[in-house]
């Protein structure tokens, strides 16, 4: 403290009660004390402190991360202790660094988790499409199949924002009914997303999106308990995403594929 108006701090208050201010501090919070109720009130909620710590913490200690806990622990105890007893200050501090620590191992852990999981840089686009489409039961296609115009119509309101020629005949898929064209936004960017009915395995759904990633051949996915398969040219990425097996998907894909390189 600097005078007699200035606040002090918890840490300072903590240290007080444990007899590690210097004298002219000491006297200085002393006086405080004797005018200041908010201060003295805090005081004695921070003398509480000698309330058993093991038992308080204990539901925390339960939850948190034994091994690297342990690990930590077994470090400090190699380091001789400067007191015998440490304060409720050294404490505190000694928790938190434990509780900061764990943090950022689970941090880097779970960076480390979605780094093995991805396996490129546009995964988390189609993690957000594959969420959208769990959501699709065959009820919410239901209903006839476009004509020819209404696709048409559909497409093109679709390519004019997504600087792709789309047509009827580019975006077939063989024995799935083709139902709409939804022009949604990822990323400040638009994505097509073009549902369809398989009338064996439910809702299916072919998504671009423009990408600047470059060629990518079709790899293979599974998300949400469906199959998936990707790839990308120079200007767009796509996805084909729905319950179909995997080597249907892969067929139908292709076809898509060879369409649009031509």
């Amino acid at each position: 403290m600097t005078d007699k108006t200035t606040i002090p701090s918890d840490e300072e208050l903590t240290a007080y009660l444990d007899g590690e201010l210097p004298p002219a501090e000491a006297a200085r919070l002393e006086a405080l004390l004797e005018t200041d109720a908010e201060l003295a009130a805090r005081l004695e909620f921070l003398s509480r402190a000698s309330l058993p710590f093991a038992q308080a913490f204990d539901p925390l200690l339960a939850q948190a991360p034994k091994a690297e806990l342990e690990a930590i622990l077994s470090r400090l105890s190699a380091v001789p202790a400067a007191t015998p007893t440490p304060s409720r200050r050294r404490f505190l501090g000694a928790l938190a660094a434990c509780l900061v620590g764990g943090v950022i191992a689970d941090r880097a852990f779970i960076g480390l988790s979605r780094q093995l999981a991805a396996t490129d840089e546009d995964s988390e686009w189609r993690a957000t499409v594959a969420d959208y489409i769990a959501l699709y039961t065959p009820e919410t296609l239901a209903g006839p199949v476009p004509s020819l115009a209404s696709q048409e119509g559909q497409l093109s309101a679709v390519e004019a924002r997504l600087g792709l020629h789309l047509s009827p005949e580019a975006i077939a898929l063989q024995g799935v009914d083709f139902k709409r064209a939804l022009l949604l936004q990822y990323d400040d960017q638009p994505l097509a997303q073009l549902a369809y009915l398989d009338p064996e395995t439910g809702p299916l759904a072919l998504c671009i999106v423009r990408s600047g990633d470059g060629v990518r051949e079709p790899d293979v996915e599974s998300r949400k308990g469906m199959n998936v398969v990707y790839w990308s040219d120079k200007t767009h990425a796509f996805m084909l995403i729905g319950h179909a097996s995997l080597e249907r998907m892969k067929t139908l894909a292709g076809d898509v594929r060879m369409r649009f390189e031509v």
